[in-house]
């Protein structure tokens, strides 16, 4: 029979607390396919007085006792003659050691296919077993344990998950928090809204090259968020890296939403912090940037999205056809006869990049089936790329070019909604 790929020998004074655990779900069935050994041996066996004594007072004096250094070496001796040749790393469980993270894991992995991890307990152990036998002392953090079994059992299954055919792919480990210096992105599964909570809008639309650009920007974002000093020592390792790295500086200071946004009607109360917001109205729009607003409000068909008190974004959609749309030129539109016009679409300047406008979509979906229709159209400037690439990226289409009075060119899209069945 070949060996395993990973023997794992805990030296503990109190196997029962790890054997359940370690032998347990994933790596249990590992050890049950004979791909990993994990063994725990009671270290009171080992002892060479009658009374099994482990510990005993420390010399100079001080509170509790200290595990002697005897048992602690028969005990590792034994197993290392057990375990045969092996590239073998005996480590000592310790709030004195390194802290362990996820490249000590790797190393450990890559580099020795034997861990003999030894729980300490009372006041420490004798520290000349540590000379003579410990070839590292690892700490799970700056904090203490009553004893080593807990920061055995986490080494042992960090160390574990990674050895060949214990998960199912390597992307099962890859992928996850501090595997390259970044936390894991955010995971979503279903209903697709969960309390007023939706799924983001790029997770649900098949596009498999923009959800992995997304998780990467979110696996920054969050870096930056939770754990700075990470994303200190961070360093981009491609130019995508680069890039969304920029772009999260650019957005730096951005809000990020803390609840769900609740959407409601536009009123005149609300003109000013409208006007606050719409830096770049005019520009996008063709029209003074009040004006627009002045008109979706006096229509009943502008509407806001909140974040508690705070307006995040704004839209305008009409139920009344637009005349100039007959001009379209170089395509046309679809065949449906009723449909809504999205007069504007505004996401505050310090909601860009939080969810906002996927989220504005969906309202606008909302409110174009409550009007009675399934189609929505709007014009856009022939320049602004951006817009483009955001309607195109949630289901728009391109339908052909128009020219306002004034001669500026715009470019036309559509979005029809499908159906619901019965």
């Amino acid at each position: 029979m070949e060996k395993p790929l990973m023997r794992i020998d805990i030296l503990t004074l109190f196997p029962e607390s790890v054997e359940g655990v370690l032998h347990g779900s994933i790596l249990g069935r590992a050890v049950k396919k004979g791909i990993l050994d994990i063994r725990c041996t009671q270290i009171r066996d080992y002892t060479d007085n009658r009374q099994n004594q482990v510990d005993d007072y420390p010399y100079g004096g001080g509170f509790g006792c200290v595990m002697m250094a005897q048992p602690l070496k028969a005990c590792l001796d034994a197993v290392i003659r057990d375990a045969g040749e092996r590239r073998r790393r005996v480590i000592y469980l310790s709030p004195q050691g390194q802290p362990f993270t996820q490249e000590t894991a790797k190393r450990l992995q890559r580099d020795y296919d034997h861990l003999a991890l030894v729980c300490g307990h009372y006041e420490g152990v004798d520290e000349r077993f540590i000379e003579a036998c410990v070839d590292e002392e690892i700490s799970l953090g700056d904090f203490v344990l009553t004893g080593g079994e807990i920061a055995a059992m986490a080494v042992a299954d960090a160390v574990c998950r990674m050895v060949p055919g214990v998960l199912s792919d390597p992307q099962c480990y890859i992928g996850e928090s501090h595997w390259d210096g970044l936390l894991e992105y955010p995971q979503y599964t279903r209903p697709e809204s969960w309390e007023g909570r939706p799924v983001p809008e790029v997770l649900v639309q098949g596009d498999h090259a923009r959800v992995e650009r997304w998780r990467r920007l979110k696996q920054l974002e969050r870096t930056r968020d939770k754990r700075p000093d990470l994303f200190a020592a961070f360093r981009p390792q491609t130019k995508e890296d680069r890039e969304l790295l920029k772009k999260l500086q650019n957005g730096h200071g951005q809000k990020r939403l803390t609840e769900p946004l609740s959407c409601r009607p536009a009123t005149e109360e609300d003109l000013p912090g409208l006007m606050k917001m719409t830096d770049r109205a005019a520009a996008s729009c063709g029209e003074p940037a009040e004006a627009l607003i002045r008109k979706a409000i006096a229509q009943r068909e502008g509407f806001l999205l909140m974040h508690g008190d705070e307006i995040a974004g704004c839209f305008a959609l009409e139920s009344q056809p637009e005349p100039l749309y007959e001009q379209i030129s170089d395509g046309k539109w679809s065949d449906l006869a009723a449909a809504c016009v999205l007069r504007f679409l505004w996401v505050s300047k310090e909601y860009r990049g939080s969810g906002t406008a996927g989220e504005m979509l969906r309202q606008i979906h909302t409110e174009t089936i409550r009007a009675g229709c399934r189609c929505v159209r709007t014009d856009i400037p022939a320049k602004n790329k951006a817009l483009q690439k955001f309607l195109r990226e949630n289901g728009f289409r391109y339908r052909g070019n128009l020219t306002l009075p004034d001669g500026a060119p715009r470019q036309c899209y559509e979005i029809v909604y499908k159906e619901k069945k019965a």
